[in-house]
């Protein structure tokens, strides 16, 4: 699994260099897009929560998102301590462009597994979710 999952990152991050993310970024950036589009303006510790990824890293990231143009922030009216984070319009752009180029990625990574009628990509899916469950986070 963890070969796997270090030859899908580097995927991502040769599939969306062009966009000026990495796979992290990417990873955030949709995540805050998701939530953003529920309505919510999340912190950096309400978005650290929702991707599992700690605060530390998530700031780190967020930093350079917003350096890149992507993300903005801005104090948070309920507390002065907080910030709240948005997607600007250059980053909704960028994710939908990124979204569909990864999405097109995922579909030609597990090719392979759908030829039977996706039966094995269901049992990958169901396989790999039982064992995030018995893992913590």
């Amino acid at each position: 699994m963890w070969h796997l999952g270090l030859r899908w990152r580097a995927g991502v991050d040769r599939a969306i260099a062009h966009l000026g993310l990495t796979h992290a970024q990417y990873s955030v950036l949709a995540s805050l897009h998701g939530l953003v589009s529920a309505g919510e303006r999340p912190s950096q510790r309400e978005l650290a929560a929702h991707t599992g990824l700690q605060r530390i890293y998530i700031s780190k990231l967020v930093r350079a998102l917003e350096k890149s143009g992507f993300v903005v922030s801005e104090r948070d009216s309920r507390d002065a301590r907080a910030v709240c984070l948005d997607l600007s319009d250059e980053g909704k752009r960028v994710i939908e462009l990124a979204k569909d180029i990864v999405r097109q990625l995922d579909a030609k990574n597990t090719e392979v597994l759908t030829k039977t009628g996706g039966r094995e990509l269901a049992e990958l899916h169901r396989a790999l979710g039982a064992l995030l469950d018995a893992t913590e986070a």
